[in-house]
């Protein structure tokens, strides 16, 4: 049986955490900063984890991940 492949982008955009949940960027920060109030801005850094529907998925584009 040959190896499944990992799909690029999913490798790029995506990180699994220990417990198995999908990280992924906050969206809504690519333009538009002045528009948005600054507590918005503040919500919006770092990362978050994506719903249990949407993270299946995207784990099935990465079958080799370690916390999959």
């Amino acid at each position: 049986m040959p190896k499944l492949k990992t799909k690029s982008s999913a490798k790029k955009r995506f990180k699994i955490s220990a417990t198995g949940k999908v990280l992924t960027a906050q969206a809504g920060k690519r333009h538009g900063m002045i528009k948005r109030t600054n507590s918005q801005i503040r919500k919006l850094r770092g990362t978050t984890t994506m719903s249990k529907q949407d993270g299946k998925i995207v784990k099935s584009y990465m079958p080799y991940s370690l916390r999959g």
